[in-house]
């Protein structure tokens, strides 16, 4: 079956603020998420992508729009299922607000039963994206062929969920899986299994230097809900 390329989107305008942006419109790419949606055509230039397919929300858009430029002709097609997670009425807020919530505590350690007031549980978030792959595998399939190579951007829990999925993870250990802004990650598939062949690849390891404090980003107590803006 063929190979999946996720991308998750630049650094947005949320990311920088420390909110979690959810499906809140008119959310954006800031400076460095532009830049770094610039720089996707080089790093994928020697894969023969088939298709693009991108989350509805601007961001991913966005972040897909030079490769498209980059390549006359190469499809789009927006998929629902592959948005972000409906976080409800956690949508727009501060994320150093939300860690005193109860529910935080929930999300961290026993996201399989985590669901957000007003939104969906992040169960059926996973379950739908997983769904949504699946489809898209057989359809690029069907049409070009079990080797073909195809890209999909979406957001940080979104395709952490897919890896845990690919990695036969239980729902509950997701959270200790990384993807930062405009990182790439690929899943080959074939008639048994997927195999994970990238992670959260972003070229450089800037990320990892100690901060002014002395602590990594490793040091952080909990995962970043809806991805984080990434190292340095």
């Amino acid at each position: 079956m063929p190979t999946l390329i996720l991308v998750r989107h630049g650094r947005s305008t949320a990311n920088t603020s420390g909110l979690l942006a959810g499906r809140t419109p008119g959310v954006t790419l800031d400076e460095r998420g532009a830049a770094q949606a610039a720089a996707l055509p080089g790093r994928l230039a020697d894969l023969p992508l088939v298709a693009a397919v991108s989350s509805p929300l601007e961001r991913c858009l966005e972040t897909l729009q030079p490769l498209l430029d980059a390549r006359p002709g190469l499809p789009l097609h927006v998929e629902d299922r592959i948005n972000e997670c409906d976080y409800g009425d956690w949508s727009g807020r501060k994320l150093a607000e939300l860690n005193d919530e109860p529910l935080m505590e929930v999300v961290q350690q026993h996201p399989s039963a985590a669901a957000f007031p007003g939104g969906e549980s992040m169960r059926a978030m996973q379950a739908r994206a997983v769904d949504a792959v699946r489809d898209w595998n057989a359809r690029i399939e069907a049409e070009h062929g079990p080797e073909a190579v195809y890209a999909m951007c979406s957001h940080g829990d979104i395709i952490k969920s897919l890896v845990a999925e690919a990695l036969g993870l239980h729902f509950d250990l997701f959270q200790r899986i990384s993807v930062e802004p405009c990182s790439l990650t690929a899943i080959r598939w074939t008639r048994l299994r997927p195999y994970l062949v990238r992670l959260g690849d972003t070229g450089h390891f800037g990320g990892l230097a100690p901060r002014a404090d002395g602590s990594t980003a490793a040091d952080d107590r909990d995962a970043a809900v809806g991805g984080g803006a990434g190292g340095a």
